[in-house]
Protein backbone atom coordinates (compact mmCIF):
# COMPACT_ATOMS: atom_id res chain seq x y z
CA UNK A 1 0.00 0.00 0.00
CA UNK A 2 2.85 2.44 1.19
CA UNK A 3 4.56 1.83 -2.18
CA UNK A 4 0.97 2.17 -4.28
CA UNK A 5 0.50 5.65 -2.24
CA UNK A 6 4.26 6.70 -3.47
CA UNK A 7 4.17 5.92 -7.03
CA UNK A 8 0.94 7.91 -7.15
CA UNK A 9 2.82 10.88 -5.54
CA UNK A 10 5.49 10.62 -8.10
CA UNK A 11 2.65 10.50 -10.73
CA UNK A 12 0.88 13.08 -9.77
CA UNK A 13 3.94 15.51 -9.52
CA UNK A 14 4.96 14.12 -13.03
CA UNK A 15 1.54 15.25 -14.68
CA UNK A 16 0.39 17.84 -11.65
CA UNK A 17 -0.83 20.35 -14.06
CA UNK A 18 -2.99 17.32 -15.81
CA UNK A 19 -4.01 15.82 -12.64
CA UNK A 20 -5.23 19.32 -11.05
CA UNK A 21 -7.55 20.04 -13.76
CA UNK A 22 -9.34 16.59 -12.99
CA UNK A 23 -10.26 17.36 -9.29
CA UNK A 24 -12.87 20.40 -10.20
CA UNK A 25 -14.81 17.56 -11.98
CA UNK A 26 -14.48 15.23 -9.01
CA UNK A 27 -15.08 17.35 -7.22
CA UNK A 28 -18.55 18.15 -9.04
CA UNK A 29 -19.34 14.03 -8.90
CA UNK A 30 -19.02 13.51 -5.54
CA UNK A 31 -21.48 16.57 -4.77
CA UNK A 32 -24.05 16.53 -7.27
CA UNK A 33 -23.88 12.53 -7.70
CA UNK A 34 -22.56 10.84 -4.88
CA UNK A 35 -23.67 12.75 -1.87
CA UNK A 36 -27.65 12.67 -3.40
CA UNK A 37 -27.18 9.00 -3.04
CA UNK A 38 -28.16 9.28 0.67
CA UNK A 39 -31.65 10.64 -0.28
CA UNK A 40 -32.60 7.02 -1.63
CA UNK A 41 -33.21 5.95 1.75
CA UNK A 42 -36.50 8.02 1.21
CA UNK A 43 -38.03 5.11 -1.20
CA UNK A 44 -38.01 2.92 2.58
CA UNK A 45 -39.38 5.53 4.68
CA UNK A 46 -42.40 7.28 5.05
CA UNK A 47 -41.15 10.76 4.01
CA UNK A 48 -42.97 14.39 4.78
CA UNK A 49 -42.20 17.84 4.15
CA UNK A 50 -42.32 18.09 7.90
CA UNK A 51 -39.41 15.62 8.22
CA UNK A 52 -35.50 15.15 8.01
CA UNK A 53 -33.85 12.30 6.18
CA UNK A 54 -33.08 11.21 9.41
CA UNK A 55 -36.05 11.67 11.30
CA UNK A 56 -38.64 10.05 8.83
CA UNK A 57 -39.67 6.34 10.42
CA UNK A 58 -38.75 3.41 8.33
CA UNK A 59 -41.33 1.41 6.30
CA UNK A 60 -38.84 -1.21 4.79
CA UNK A 61 -40.76 -2.18 1.77
CA UNK A 62 -43.96 -0.95 1.73
CA UNK A 63 -43.85 1.54 -0.53
CA UNK A 64 -42.90 -0.97 -3.32
CA UNK A 65 -45.45 -3.26 -2.04
CA UNK A 66 -48.02 -0.42 -3.16
CA UNK A 67 -46.22 0.19 -6.52
CA UNK A 68 -47.22 -3.62 -7.45
CA UNK A 69 -50.92 -3.00 -6.88
CA UNK A 70 -50.84 0.24 -8.15
CA UNK A 71 -53.10 0.52 -11.37
CA UNK A 72 -51.92 3.90 -12.37
CA UNK A 73 -48.58 2.84 -12.52
CA UNK A 74 -48.58 0.07 -14.39
CA UNK A 75 -50.54 2.16 -16.78
CA UNK A 76 -47.79 4.53 -17.19
CA UNK A 77 -45.38 1.60 -17.60
CA UNK A 78 -47.55 0.16 -20.57
CA UNK A 79 -47.40 3.69 -21.95
CA UNK A 80 -43.79 4.49 -21.89
CA UNK A 81 -42.89 0.76 -23.26
CA UNK A 82 -45.21 1.48 -26.36
CA UNK A 83 -43.49 5.15 -26.96
CA UNK A 84 -40.25 3.97 -25.95
CA UNK A 85 -40.37 0.40 -28.44
CA UNK A 86 -41.73 2.78 -31.43
CA UNK A 87 -39.13 5.30 -31.03
CA UNK A 88 -36.85 2.35 -30.90
CA UNK A 89 -37.95 0.42 -33.93
CA UNK A 90 -38.48 3.57 -36.05
CA UNK A 91 -36.14 6.39 -34.18
CA UNK A 92 -33.17 4.31 -33.97
CA UNK A 93 -32.87 3.51 -37.95
CA UNK A 94 -33.89 6.38 -39.20
CA UNK A 95 -30.65 8.95 -38.24
CA UNK A 96 -28.57 5.76 -39.42
CA UNK A 97 -30.50 5.89 -42.96
CA UNK A 98 -30.41 9.86 -42.65
CA UNK A 99 -26.61 9.97 -41.94
CA UNK A 100 -25.58 7.33 -44.96
CA UNK A 101 -27.58 10.03 -47.12
CA UNK A 102 -26.04 12.78 -46.11
CA UNK A 103 -22.50 11.37 -46.86
CA UNK A 104 -23.42 10.21 -49.96
CA UNK A 105 -23.96 13.92 -50.76
CA UNK A 106 -21.03 15.22 -53.25
CA UNK A 107 -22.68 19.09 -53.10
CA UNK A 108 -21.09 20.53 -50.29
CA UNK A 109 -22.34 23.54 -49.81
CA UNK A 110 -25.98 21.87 -50.15
CA UNK A 111 -24.70 19.30 -47.92
CA UNK A 112 -24.18 21.81 -45.27
CA UNK A 113 -27.60 23.11 -45.76
CA UNK A 114 -29.33 19.50 -45.39
CA UNK A 115 -27.02 19.11 -42.14
CA UNK A 116 -27.95 22.64 -40.88
CA UNK A 117 -31.99 21.90 -41.56
CA UNK A 118 -31.98 18.71 -39.80
CA UNK A 119 -30.09 19.50 -36.53
CA UNK A 120 -32.05 22.86 -35.99
CA UNK A 121 -35.21 21.15 -33.87
CA UNK A 122 -32.62 20.11 -31.57
CA UNK A 123 -31.75 23.02 -30.49
CA UNK A 124 -35.11 24.44 -30.00
CA UNK A 125 -36.71 23.36 -26.22
CA UNK A 126 -40.16 21.41 -26.25
CA UNK A 127 -41.32 24.63 -25.13
CA UNK A 128 -41.35 26.44 -28.29
CA UNK A 129 -41.76 22.62 -30.24
CA UNK A 130 -44.88 21.76 -28.01
CA UNK A 131 -46.36 25.31 -28.68
CA UNK A 132 -46.27 24.45 -32.26
CA UNK A 133 -47.64 20.82 -32.15
CA UNK A 134 -50.12 22.06 -30.42
CA UNK A 135 -50.99 25.13 -33.02
CA UNK A 136 -50.53 22.69 -36.21
CA UNK A 137 -52.63 19.77 -34.69
CA UNK A 138 -55.43 22.39 -33.57
CA UNK A 139 -58.76 22.17 -35.07
CA UNK A 140 -57.79 24.99 -37.63
CA UNK A 141 -54.59 24.33 -37.51
CA UNK A 142 -52.60 23.02 -40.25
CA UNK A 143 -52.50 19.31 -40.31
CA UNK A 144 -56.48 19.82 -40.33
CA UNK A 145 -56.48 21.89 -42.99
CA UNK A 146 -54.02 19.87 -45.65
CA UNK A 147 -55.90 16.99 -44.73
CA UNK A 148 -59.52 18.54 -45.58
CA UNK A 149 -57.67 20.26 -48.56
CA UNK A 150 -56.83 16.10 -49.88
CA UNK A 151 -60.04 14.70 -48.63
CA UNK A 152 -58.63 12.38 -46.22
CA UNK A 153 -61.26 14.10 -43.76
CA UNK A 154 -64.25 15.72 -43.62
CA UNK A 155 -64.08 17.30 -40.50
CA UNK A 156 -61.57 19.17 -38.75
CA UNK A 157 -60.67 18.05 -35.03
CA UNK A 158 -57.89 18.47 -32.56
CA UNK A 159 -55.84 15.65 -32.84
CA UNK A 160 -53.56 16.06 -29.43
CA UNK A 161 -57.27 15.91 -27.79
CA UNK A 162 -57.41 12.02 -29.49
CA UNK A 163 -55.21 9.13 -27.37
CA UNK A 164 -55.00 6.74 -29.66
CA UNK A 165 -53.06 8.70 -31.53
CA UNK A 166 -50.97 9.89 -29.20
CA UNK A 167 -47.96 7.37 -28.80
CA UNK A 168 -47.34 8.05 -32.82
CA UNK A 169 -47.44 12.07 -31.94
CA UNK A 170 -45.07 11.68 -29.41
CA UNK A 171 -42.85 8.98 -31.45
CA UNK A 172 -42.69 11.24 -34.58
CA UNK A 173 -42.54 14.59 -32.76
CA UNK A 174 -39.14 13.16 -30.74
CA UNK A 175 -37.92 11.95 -34.25
CA UNK A 176 -38.21 15.07 -35.78
CA UNK A 177 -36.40 16.68 -33.24
CA UNK A 178 -33.45 14.72 -32.46
CA UNK A 179 -33.24 12.64 -35.89
CA UNK A 180 -30.90 15.31 -37.36
CA UNK A 181 -28.75 15.17 -34.22
CA UNK A 182 -28.53 11.49 -34.13
CA UNK A 183 -26.36 11.42 -37.31
CA UNK A 184 -23.23 13.69 -36.11
CA UNK A 185 -21.78 10.56 -34.49
CA UNK A 186 -22.49 8.24 -37.44
CA UNK A 187 -20.84 10.97 -39.92
CA UNK A 188 -17.93 10.87 -38.00
CA UNK A 189 -17.55 7.60 -38.15
CA UNK A 190 -18.30 7.55 -41.64
CA UNK A 191 -15.64 10.24 -42.46
CA UNK A 192 -12.41 7.90 -41.05
CA UNK A 193 -13.53 4.80 -43.65
CA UNK A 194 -10.35 4.78 -45.48
CA UNK A 195 -11.50 5.90 -49.35
CA UNK A 196 -9.67 3.15 -50.73
CA UNK A 197 -12.34 0.42 -49.73
CA UNK A 198 -14.87 2.30 -51.89
CA UNK A 199 -12.49 2.38 -55.22
CA UNK A 200 -11.60 -0.82 -54.60
CA UNK A 201 -15.18 -1.97 -54.50
CA UNK A 202 -15.86 -0.04 -57.76
CA UNK A 203 -12.82 -1.87 -59.37
CA UNK A 204 -15.15 -4.75 -58.36
CA UNK A 205 -18.08 -3.73 -59.85
CA UNK A 206 -19.89 -2.67 -56.86
CA UNK A 207 -22.11 -0.44 -56.71
CA UNK A 208 -23.46 2.32 -54.34
CA UNK A 209 -25.99 0.09 -52.36
CA UNK A 210 -23.57 -2.50 -52.25
CA UNK A 211 -20.55 -0.64 -50.97
CA UNK A 212 -22.91 0.99 -48.34
CA UNK A 213 -24.08 -2.58 -47.08
CA UNK A 214 -20.18 -3.67 -47.51
CA UNK A 215 -18.55 -1.57 -46.39
CA UNK A 216 -20.10 1.67 -44.79
CA UNK A 217 -21.83 -0.80 -42.12
CA UNK A 218 -19.72 -2.64 -40.61
CA UNK A 219 -17.41 0.36 -40.47
CA UNK A 220 -19.95 1.60 -38.38
CA UNK A 221 -20.80 -1.88 -36.36
CA UNK A 222 -19.44 -0.70 -33.21
CA UNK A 223 -21.06 2.81 -32.29
CA UNK A 224 -23.90 1.26 -33.83
CA UNK A 225 -23.93 -1.54 -30.80
CA UNK A 226 -23.14 1.19 -28.31
CA UNK A 227 -26.07 3.57 -29.03
CA UNK A 228 -28.34 0.29 -29.28
CA UNK A 229 -27.29 -0.27 -25.52
CA UNK A 230 -27.86 2.76 -24.63
CA UNK A 231 -31.29 3.22 -26.42
CA UNK A 232 -32.79 -0.06 -25.29
CA UNK A 233 -31.16 0.97 -21.44
CA UNK A 234 -33.08 3.86 -21.68
CA UNK A 235 -36.59 2.15 -22.64
CA UNK A 236 -38.32 3.01 -19.17
CA UNK A 237 -36.92 6.57 -19.39
CA UNK A 238 -39.67 8.53 -21.90
CA UNK A 239 -39.16 12.44 -22.16
CA UNK A 240 -40.74 13.86 -19.50
CA UNK A 241 -40.20 17.76 -21.31
CA UNK A 242 -42.48 16.17 -24.07
CA UNK A 243 -45.07 14.18 -21.56
CA UNK A 244 -45.53 17.33 -19.85
CA UNK A 245 -46.21 20.07 -22.79
CA UNK A 246 -47.90 17.63 -24.71
CA UNK A 247 -50.29 15.62 -22.43
CA UNK A 248 -53.65 17.16 -21.51
CA UNK A 249 -56.77 15.67 -19.75
CA UNK A 250 -58.01 13.67 -22.90
CA UNK A 251 -55.01 12.34 -23.76
CA UNK A 252 -53.16 11.24 -20.78
CA UNK A 253 -54.64 7.80 -20.47
CA UNK A 254 -52.28 7.23 -23.29
CA UNK A 255 -49.24 9.97 -22.49
CA UNK A 256 -49.01 9.49 -19.02
CA UNK A 257 -45.33 7.76 -18.24
CA UNK A 258 -43.29 6.65 -15.39
CA UNK A 259 -41.31 9.91 -15.70
CA UNK A 260 -44.65 12.23 -15.34
CA UNK A 261 -46.34 9.48 -13.11
CA UNK A 262 -42.83 10.43 -10.74
CA UNK A 263 -43.03 13.53 -11.64
CA UNK A 264 -46.58 13.76 -10.10
CA UNK A 265 -46.58 12.01 -6.90
CA UNK A 266 -43.87 13.24 -5.58
CA UNK A 267 -43.92 17.22 -6.96
CA UNK A 268 -47.77 17.88 -7.16
CA UNK A 269 -48.91 15.44 -4.38
CA UNK A 270 -46.14 15.27 -2.29
CA UNK A 271 -45.96 11.64 -1.71
CA UNK A 272 -42.21 11.72 -1.93
CA UNK A 273 -41.00 8.55 -0.31
CA UNK A 274 -43.47 6.22 -3.39
CA UNK A 275 -42.13 8.68 -5.93
CA UNK A 276 -38.94 7.93 -4.88
CA UNK A 277 -39.34 4.16 -4.81
CA UNK A 278 -40.56 4.41 -8.56
CA UNK A 279 -37.69 6.19 -9.67
CA UNK A 280 -35.25 3.63 -7.93
CA UNK A 281 -36.84 0.76 -9.24
CA UNK A 282 -36.70 2.15 -12.83
CA UNK A 283 -33.10 2.59 -12.01
CA UNK A 284 -32.46 -1.04 -11.06
CA UNK A 285 -34.20 -2.37 -14.01
CA UNK A 286 -32.43 0.41 -16.50
CA UNK A 287 -28.80 -1.50 -15.10
CA UNK A 288 -30.41 -4.42 -15.88
CA UNK A 289 -31.39 -3.59 -18.92
CA UNK A 290 -28.21 -2.04 -19.87
CA UNK A 291 -26.03 -5.13 -18.67
CA UNK A 292 -28.24 -7.12 -20.76
CA UNK A 293 -28.10 -5.55 -23.65
CA UNK A 294 -24.31 -5.34 -23.52
CA UNK A 295 -24.20 -8.82 -22.75
CA UNK A 296 -25.97 -9.73 -26.33
CA UNK A 297 -24.14 -7.12 -27.94
CA UNK A 298 -20.37 -8.91 -27.16
CA UNK A 299 -21.89 -12.15 -28.25
CA UNK A 300 -22.75 -10.64 -31.43
CA UNK A 301 -19.77 -8.67 -32.06
CA UNK A 302 -17.48 -12.22 -31.01
CA UNK A 303 -17.02 -11.37 -27.47
CA UNK A 304 -15.96 -7.80 -27.85
CA UNK A 305 -18.14 -5.65 -25.61
CA UNK A 306 -18.28 -1.58 -26.37
CA UNK A 307 -18.72 -0.70 -23.08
Amino acid sequence: MGQRIKEFVIDYKRQWELQSMVIPGIIFMVIFCFVPIYGLTIAFKNYTVIDTLASAPWVGLDNFKIILSDEYFWDAVMNTLGISFLKLGIGFVIPIIMAIMIYELHLGRFKKIVQTISYLPHFLSWIVLGGMLITWFSTSGLFNELLLNLGVISKPSNILLDPGKYWWIATLSDIWKEAGWGTILYLAIMSKIDPTYYEAAKIDGAGRLRQIWNITLPNMKTIISLNLILTVSGLLGSNLDQTLVLMNSQNREKAEVINSYVYRMGMTQGDFSYATAVGLGVSVVSVILLVTANKISSKLNDNQSVL
